[in-house]
């Protein structure tokens, strides 16, 4: 099977891993994978597949969305005739383009899968997450014209079904992680840092991941010198943040670490992950700190409490984040034992339903489901 895969591979975030995790396990399996995606020249990576290529021009792109040049329809299509893949799959960038696929795809007759990413909170309880639920409501009709969408949880095909996408058009197929690669181990971090305990974040340094909450409770709680916080990534709050939470406080800023092995030595060698996000899809970043067993806690933005519920983790609720972590950071400071059982919980969880190969078999029975779907449209076209 031929697979035409529309994605991402810069900027970093939670949909370039996507791409690069699930094309590298289709090829793995002995699919053919084209990569097409917004680049004005080759992105070099280890860690990419290695396959052919396809650059769609852009104007603008960024972590959230993707403004292409009005050539980019014609280049899509035309590179879509000579590839002449069995279907589509979308990994959607948030670009006009998304809303021109299935038209371009039905006249190609290519069957036109979608992943659909955006994070959301189901509750509505602030303005970051109303801005989100904009982001679906706008894009449900469109999604409607795909073959099949597939969603990260049970809360967002329920969210996307009561905004009017067919039930039988939604797949639920959550992130997955490579457990054998994300997985305990050996690590000297916490020498580096001079820490019995070690706390961190991963993700974005932006105003919907709330980091500040987290930054305030730990300031306020004086976890001492033996403590200490790691927050890694970069964003447009990052410079800001770090005048007031700095070394003094026993946080420490180590920006976006690009090596794949060095994220894993840091999750490694932490004890507790915290993710105070407003709003989430399925955050790559806490599944793969709950396969290396670190003890998680997470707000029940997205489907993150989903994923930590009945004991695989500390779920808080989205308002009032500070003062949640103003009482939780002592006791898993004090209390190692706790941390310790958490984080064997949470690897668990992983194993049982995040486990990437596991997940990746169910994208083969949508593919197949949607490819025969697909000859009975177009064999009753002939009759």
């Amino acid at each position: 099977m031929h697979i035409a895969w529309l994605g991402k591979k810069s900027p970093f975030c939670g949909n370039v891993t996507y791409g690069r995790e699930v094309t590298n396990a289709l090829l793995d399996r002995g699919y053919n994978v084209s990569f097409l995606h917004f680049a004005q020249e080759e992105v070099h990576s280890s860690n990419w597949p290695d396959c052919p290529e396809v650059f769609l021009p852009f104007l603008y792109k960024s972590q959230i969305y993707t403004i292409p040049t009005p050539r980019s329809n014609k280049i899509l299509m035309q590179s879509l005739e000579d590839l002449k893949p069995d279907l589509v799959h979308a990994s959607l960038t948030l670009s006009p383009l998304d809303f021109r696929l299935p038209e371009i795809c039905q006249a190609l007759n290519l069957p036109l899968i979608a992943t659909f990413h955006p994070a959301f909170d189901s509750k509505l309880r602030n303005l970051k997450s109303s801005t989100q639920f904009l982001t679906y409501q706008f894009y449900a009709p469109f999604l409607a014209h795909y073959d099949k969408v597939i969603v990260f949880s049970e809360l967002q095909r329920n969210l996307l079904t009561k905004l009017g996408v067919p039930t039988e058009k939604l797949a639920v197929i959550p992130n997955g992680v490579h457990t054998d690669k994300y997985s305990p181990g050996v690590s000297h971090l916490k020498s580096k840092f001079f820490a019995k305990r070690l706390f961190v974040y991963v993700g974005r340094i932006a105003t919907e991941k709330n980091v500040e909450a987290l930054l305030k409770a730990w300031k306020h709680t004086k976890m001492g010198s033996e403590s200490q916080l790691l927050i890694v990534g970069d964003g447009p709050l990052k410079t800001s943040l770090e005048l007031f939470y700095g070394a003094e406080c026993g946080i420490h800023w180590l920006g976006f670490v690009a090596d794949e092995q060095q994220r894993i030595d840091i999750l490694r060698g932490a004890d507790i992950f915290i993710l105070p996000s407003l709003v989430e899809g399925l955050s790559l970043s806490l599944l793969e700190a709950m396969s290396c067993g670190l003890a998680c806690v997470a707000t029940d933005a997205g489907a993150d409490g989903e994923v930590l519920a009945d004991g695989a983790g500390i779920v808080l609720n989205t308002q009032g984040v500070t003062t949640q972590l103003k009482t939780l950071l002592p006791l898993f400071q004090d209390h190692p034992d706790i941390t310790k059982l958490l984080g064997q919980k949470a690897r668990q969880r992983v194993l049982e339903k995040y486990n990437l190969s596991d997940n990746i078999i169910h994208l083969e029975q949508v593919y197949t489901q949607v490819l025969q779907q697909s000859s009975f449209t177009i064999l009753g076209s002939l009759f």
